[in-house]
């Protein structure tokens, strides 16, 4: 690092080593809410890449998984997760979807427009992060209903009517991920909790649905 003053260097191990703990913090964190987590992928802070997989025209930056075997890998072991960012300290939070909790991805201006009137009503939304130009709605997952037709992934092409119905708006429940907090996204910001996981029920998924549908063009 020849040129780099020697106080901007310190100042640089400083940060990288406080956004690591405070990363396996919350994943530690999610951990008790037996929520899984597993490895991302980030945008690296220098050259020319835009993503840290190698992956030529990667066409979600930052925002998937370091391993096409995620959903495997994916735990909520402390001693795993804290191993896996120690050694790993810029990967990003990714949190798999339909197994403990569904989530609703919608543009943030709807979204923000949606949790207000959310909360103006009293109506409890459970946790609610901030993406980029995304709000992500956490909700209650459908489970694993009897019937495996009713078992929407989110690789399919159907599903309820009000998702048809609304453009935008995007429900990550099985076969998916979001990114989670506090994972830094392409443009230099962070993922972040609008509304923090607090470990109370998760709200129903449909009730959620209709609001959201109410907030939607």
């Amino acid at each position: 690092m020849v040129g780099v003053p020697l106080a901007a260097r310190r100042a640089k191990r400083r940060g990288r080593s406080h956004g690591r703990a405070h990363t396996i913090a919350s994943v530690l964190e999610y951990a008790e809410l037996g929520w899984a987590s597993c490895l991302g992928a980030h945008s690296p802070r220098e050259g020319r890449r835009a993503c840290s997989c190698d992956r030529l025209g990667c066409p979600d930056p930052g925002a998937h998984p370091l391993s096409p075997a995620w959903q495997m890998m994916a735990t909520t072991d402390p001693a795993l997760l804290t191993r896996w960012w120690e050694q790993n300290p810029e990967a990003n939070v990714i949190l798999p979807t339909g197994r403990v909790f569904d989530v609703f991805d919608v543009p943030a201006t709807e979204g923000q427009m949606a949790l207000a009137t959310m909360e103006s009503s009293g109506f409890a939304t459970g946790p609610v992060a901030a993406s980029g130009d995304r709000v992500l709605f956490y909700v209650a997952t459908r489970g694993a209903p009897e019937d495996e037709d009713e078992w929407w992934s989110c690789h399919l092409d159907y599903g309820p009517e009000t998702i048809e119905d609304s453009p935008g708006l995007r429900w990550h429940c099985r076969d998916s991920y979001v990114l989670a907090p506090p994972s830094a996204l392409s443009d230099g910001s962070h993922s972040r909790w609008l509304r923090p996981p607090d470990g109370r029920p998760l709200p129903d998924p449909l009730h959620v649905l209709d609001r959201l549908a109410d907030a939607l063009p």
